[in-house]
């Protein structure tokens, strides 16, 4: 289980940028953060250690009850820090060390967390395109092309067996809903942290349309560095 800090944040788009020595580097722009930490789930009370991130400013005209209750409720931990209604929320598995160097109503930056270098593993929705065929969903290249062939081009082929086993296998490559599912890209290297902008830029391609919401975390097969 990968248990590093990681933090929300929304993909804006990609361009390219240029480092000292000329070379160019192809880029995902990513807005990251600031997260205020609304609640932290401890071993003691939750069996786990675990940081609750809220992420963007939420109106309360839409809000329910018990909802505004969490954060206006005299004397409660949201209230005291001052923290106001949040649009996402999002749980974070961390080490008890992490854990503590944070508390109820402070903000993670993407300075705090990530710096130039690392590499980190993003996590998103992917593009929903509907219902597609093996072409698009699977990348088949169809049935041969040549005289006799008639009113079979894009087909899958064959989906079983005539006697033996005689039944088509689950999972088998067929047409239906492609995308609008949760991905991660691991090992995304980080090309430049602009901390009072936050923004994070990585090298590579992220799941998920513009301004799609993403979780940005340490990656979890590289050796942990930096904050």
């Amino acid at each position: 289980m990968n248990q590093r800090l990681g933090i929300l944040g929304r993909k804006l788009g990609c361009t390219q940028i240029f480092d000292d020595e000329g070379f160019v580097h192809r880029v995902t722009v990513l807005e990251v953060g600031p997260c205020t930490v609304v609640d932290k789930r401890t071993e003691e009370r939750d069996g786990y250690w675990a940081l609750v991130l809220g992420f963007e400013a939420r109106s309360s005209k839409n809000m329910k009850k018990p909802e505004i209750g969490l954060y206006t409720k005299k004397d409660s931990p949201l209230e005291k820090a001052g923290v106001t209604p949040k649009r996402n929320l999002r749980e974070v598995r961390v080490t008890r060390e992490i854990a503590d160097r944070w508390e109820v109503g402070q903000t993670i930056s993407a300075s705090d967390v990530f710096e130039s270098g690392q590499f980190v593993d993003v996590t998103g929705t992917t593009k929903g395109r509907g219902f597609t065929g093996v072409f698009k969903r699977w990348g088949f290249r169809g049935a041969s092309r040549t005289h006799g062939s008639h009113e079979y081009f894009r087909h899958g082929g064959s989906i079983g067996q005539c006697m033996t086993p005689g039944r088509t296998f689950k999972g088998l490559k067929m047409p239906g809903q492609h995308g609008n599912r949760r991905k991660t890209v691991q090992n995304l290297r980080v090309v430049d942290v602009q901390g009072e902008k936050n923004l994070l830029l990585v090298r590579g391609a992220v799941p998920g349309r513009t301004r799609g919401l993403v979780m940005i975390r340490h990656a979890a097969k590289k050796a942990p560095v930096g904050p």
